[in-house]
């Protein structure tokens, strides 16, 4: 054992190692290195994404992409406060920027402090074009306690800030008000939470501050209760103050404001703390801790969502001369995408999503290199090229929106499954006064309830709904059954708010073994029919009898059939069906490929015993005739260019429709008809649906419907205006997925 003094002489050692590495890290920058300041900046879609520009000698300019590499990249993300790079691009990825081009072939090891002690040409030395302006991607993660150093002066209106974490603190009034939309407005730094003195707050502050946090616009609030609470409490106020300009998505977009000086008591004598009062959007009106009683109905008359798994994000869509289209993705960047989402009732922007990364849409592209300033009340008010030449719906723009925190997830959970994903559902409902955990009863437990559950959970898509859950063992003391008789129209935000039988319970199988679950998928397929195809497809068959027999077995004609002479004709409505996969992920039938049933008259299988409905309806909807097609064959037809075909059904290979793919059912397959033999002259209305049971989970089942008008003289037809569901303007074809999904429920 070593002598006391040798432990003294090592602990005095260490101890002068870390007062000496602690002083190299305080340490200022060398002498003679440029004092700078960096912003990213241009076409982002998101906030720790652009194009790198230096604040140098009074001038904001840009850093050329020659020998820029992934440690000069993480050397600019570090310094603004990130953690790390994870990439960085050339070639003005994100804009053509202005003014001096600063930089230029810049080589840093990683380990510099500020890009300004990378090697370079010099400040202002460069042979390069604002086409080579380089940009970064950092990481999301902040440098945990990173303060920003301020080092230049105040009068400097690019400063960033860079805080730990922000938030709206309720007074205890307001604390049980769902969402939380009033409060005192703290920044957190060095560990503490800190007030922001409001001498400089102006709107704009307040208008970033709710965007962040899910709500489109700010108000006034009442300064008499805060005045008083003010001279109450002990406040701890931040050393800056705030300076935005009303169109950043988030704090981290902002500017410092002029620095605050901290004397106690006495600091922000003439001012108060900071408070903001958010206005929510409709489908977030207040209410108190029960969430809130309408269910989830965006009216948006000319801008939609589409496509997206959680609520605030999908596929941005324009309505135009009475049709909905898409937005190319060409310029599309944040503050187009926040103009979109305060439209909408939701926050500021928290990402711009491009490449169709929440599927394709169909029909027209409507919009096109779209600039907003952030300010507008609608997208239409943007400027835009109307000339779509070039864009596809591979370049349809998406949008994730802020949300209000609705503390959805804390009354519904999944119990018992391999992974987060999947489970048993349990609902936390109020039982002899008490809040309690139970089951959901299975009995008329579907793929729409399941999509709302997840949807709840922000779990994205269900990918199936489960009517027995053993082989999920949830949670003993809540194997009883709270909530019975649920049945959902697919909009809801929340299970609550679909249909149930409340305090009545109604449930003969039980809980337990027999309780509802779930499976939930971040990506589903979406299906759509194209219309035109149909259209230019029909027309009129008088077929025999004789040789209708195995379409008569699969009830594919009229009841007046049955009593049909084989040596009578049927007069058919024949048409072909193309059947577009435009989702994310491959349409595959429910049913395992053992459990598909063979048909010895067509011999071949069924892996979805319907998979379309064709009905003749009168034009007050009635219907007059109908026919469906069993899935007997699911395949890839054709696929866009640079797509492969998985699926083919000979050999009893597997089913499906990949991704990009389409089936094609030609009109002279077997039951790819309707049979009219019995329907009178007159003006009917020709009906399509897809996946009529829901029993595959899709992305948008809005899109499944398809209608067009039809005139029959008694020896001709003629199709024409054939359009998908919600691809027009009409309250009637807006509802026709409601009444879709209301036979359904009747039929349960």
């Amino acid at each position: 054992m070593p002598p006391p003094c040798s432990l003294l002489c090592r602990l005095a050692t260490l101890l002068c190692v870390w007062a000496l590495c602690q002083a190299q890290l305080d340490t200022k920058l060398p002498p003679g290195t440029p004092i700078i300041q960096l912003r990213l900046a241009g076409d982002k879609h998101k906030h720790y994404e652009g194009r790198v520009e230096v604040y140098y000698n009074g001038e904001w300019g840009t850093v050329c992409d020659d020998d820029f590499s992934i440690h000069a990249a993480n050397v600019v993300c570090r310094e603004l406060g990130f953690v790390e790079a994870v990439s960085w691009s050339p070639s003005s990825k994100y804009g053509k920027g202005e003014g001096r081009i600063w930089l230029d072939n810049v080589h840093c090891s990683g380990l510099e402090r500020t890009l300004a002690q990378c090697e370079s040409n010099g400040f202002g030395v460069s042979d390069c074009k604002h086409s080579e302006d380089v940009g970064v991607v950092c990481s999301q993660r902040r440098i945990a306690g990173f303060k920003f150093i301020s080092t230049l002066t105040n009068n400097v209106e690019s400063l960033n800030v860079q805080v730990e974490d922000v938030r709206i603190r309720a007074i205890s009034s307001q604390r049980k008000r769902v969402p939380m939309t009033e409060g005192y407005l703290e920044v957190k730094d060095g560990g503490k939470w800190r007030q922001i003195c409001d001498l400089e707050w102006t709107e704009m502050n307040s208008r970033v501050i709710c965007g962040m946090y899910g709500f489109p616009g700010e108000k006034r609030y009442n300064t008499k209760v805060y005045k008083l609470l003010s001279k109450r409490r002990k406040k701890n106020y931040w050393g800056f103050g705030v300076n935005c300009t009303g169109n950043e998505a988030s704090l981290h977009g902002c500017k410092l404001g002029h620095k605050v000086e901290l004397r106690g008591n006495a600091t922000c004598e003439k001012g108060l703390p900071v408070v903001v009062n958010c206005v929510p959007g409709r489908a977030f009106a207040p209410s108190h801790a029960q969430g809130f009683s309408k269910a989830y109905r965006v009216e948006q008359p000319l801008v939609r969502l589409r496509g997206g798994a959680n609520i605030g994000e999908g596929r941005v869509e324009v309505l135009k001369n009475g049709e909905w289209g898409t937005v190319c993705d060409d310029s599309w960047n944040l503050e187009a995408a926040t103009v979109v989402c305060r439209e909408l009732g939701f926050g500021s922007a928290k990402e711009a999503l491009a490449g169709g990364k929440l599927g394709q849409g169909m029909g027209p592209v409507h919009m096109n290199e779209v600039k907003c300033s952030g300010f507008e009340k609608s997208l239409t008010e943007c400027y835009f090229n109307r000339d779509a030449l070039g864009c596809s719906h591979e370049e349809d723009a998406a949008v994730r929106c802020n949300v209000p925190a609705m503390g959805f997830q804390n009354r519904l959970r999944l119990s018992g499954g391999r992974n987060p994903f999947e489970g048993r559902v349990e609902v936390l409902a109020e039982k002899n006064g008490s809040l309690v955990w139970g089951t959901v009863c299975s009995d008329s437990w579907g793929t729409i309830e399941a999509t709302v559950v997840c949807r709840q959970l922000g779990l994205g898509f269900a990918n199936n709904a489960f009517q027995e859950t053993w082989y999920w063992p949830g949670d003993v003391s809540a194997d009883d059954v709270v909530m019975s008789g649920v049945r959902c129209s697919g909009t809801e935000m929340t299970l609550a708010q679909c249909l149930h039988h409340g305090k009545h319970l109604d449930c003969p199988r039980g809980g337990g073994r027999f309780a509802a679950g779930v499976s939930c998928s971040e990506t589903a397929p979406d299906l759509v029919l194209n219309a035109q195809v149909v259209e230019h497809t029909t027309y009129l068959e008088d077929r025999p009898m004789y040789i209708l027999q195995c379409a008569n077995e699969e009830h594919c004609l009229s009841s007046s059939a049955a009593a049909a002479t084989s040596s009578s004709y049927r007069r058919l409505l024949r048409f072909s069906s193309q059947i577009h996969n435009n989702g994310l992920t491959d349409f595959r039938p429910r049913a395992a490929h053992n459990s598909w049933i063979w048909h010895e008259c067509h011999r071949h299988y069924h892996s979805m015993e319907v998979f379309t409905h064709y009905d003749l309806l009168s034009l007050n909807g009635t219907k007059v005739a109908e026919g469906h097609k069993a899935s007997f064959c699911l395949e890839d037809t054709q696929c866009e260019e640079g797509i492969e075909k998985r699926y083919e059904c000979a050999n009893f290979g597997q089913q499906g429709i990949t991704v990009g793919c389409w089936d094609t059912y030609r009109h002279d397959i077997d039951c790819q008809w309707i049979d009219v033999t019995d329907v009178v002259p007159g003006d009917y209305i020709f009906q399509v649906v897809i996946n009529p049971n829901f029993e595959v989970a899709e992305s948008d089942y809005t899109n499944n419907v398809m209608k067009c008008r039809c005139r029959y003289d008694g020896h001709r037809i003629w199709m024409y205006n054939c359009y998908i569901g919600g691809s027009v303007s009409s309250e009637s074809e807006e509802s026709s997925f409601s009444g879709l999904v209301n036979n359904q429920l009747g039929h349960r």
